[in-house]
């Protein structure tokens, strides 16, 4: 009983929270009207946004220091992971490079939360509007700090960043079981 009360009250709070506008992906949105390229890889990126939202909902600070063994990730390092590929998705989609000037640990949760969701986001909305000739733009760039970059074509983009962000989401969901949540 007590735990159903909990469980009741913490999804009403959840229900109540979702109003904000920093809640986009508290539901999936629509699908999209027509099949191309940007609306079919948009939709995956959706499926990550919806996903991650959910898996990251109500997580703990405790939450956030649990790991499932001694040489894994806690949850927050594979937050800061995730964090990492969802900036390369939507730099890619951007038509930006990724740089490494940026420390994803240094973020209180809530601001990591917002960002990769944010970053999700506006790599969705620029792909629905994409058409077929701007994927030869949302190749994956990186710039190395010693001057140095490389280049991938789009197609890394789906096969790393963002399958590997789905893979990593699922990591969330069983440490944070594992931690009881």
């Amino acid at each position: 009983m007590r735990i159903t009360l909990m469980v009741t009250l913490l999804t009403a709070a959840t229900l109540l929270n979702a109003q904000n506008k920093s809640d986009y992906y508290y539901q999936i949105p629509d699908y999209p009207t027509e099949y191309n390229a940007g609306t079919v890889m948009a939709r995956v990126v959706d499926g990550l946004g919806f996903r991650y939202y959910w898996a990251t909902a109500g997580l703990t600070e405790e939450n956030l220091k649990f790991k499932s063994n001694e040489d894994g990730r806690t949850i927050n390092e594979t937050l800061d992971h995730i964090w990492n590929l969802c900036r390369i998705v939507a730099n890619s989609a951007k038509a930006e490079p990724t740089t490494f000037d940026q420390d994803p640990s240094k973020m209180s949760f809530t601001d990591k939360r917002n960002q990769t969701l944010e970053f999700i986001k506006t790599a969705s909305e620029i792909l629905k509007k994409a058409d077929e000739s701007d994927f030869e733009k949302f190749d994956m760039i990186f710039k190395y700090p010693d001057g140095n970059s490389l280049e991938y074509p789009v197609w890394n983009v789906m096969n790393g960043p963002l399958s590997d962000a789905l893979w990593h989401v699922g990591q969330v969901v069983l440490m944070r079981r594992g931690a009881g949540n």
